[in-house]
């Protein structure tokens, strides 16, 4: 398991939900990207991304205006 980081800050929706799809793709099941965006819209749609596409959304806070959201790779 190796833990990424995507830096989708100041991108509005839905390049940060097509950032993160692509760099889902080019890891293992298992990894953990961490989604770091300032489009507050991510709350809801990086979550129903994960859903359809078979990904577990293991949590999401707010710092400072910064969103960052922890997603485990799944089989997808």
């Amino acid at each position: 398991m190796s833990h990424h980081y995507l830096d989708a800050k100041h991108l509005l929706c839905p390049i940060p939900v097509i950032r993160t799809q692509h760099q889902i793709k080019s890891l293992k099941p298992g990894d953990i990207l961490e989604v770091e965006c300032t489009d507050h819209g991510v709350l809801a749609d990086i979550p129903a991304w994960c859903r359809i596409h078979g990904h577990r959304h293991i949590d999401s806070f707010e710092n400072d205006g910064i969103v960052t959201i922890k997603i485990e790779v799944g089989e997808g």
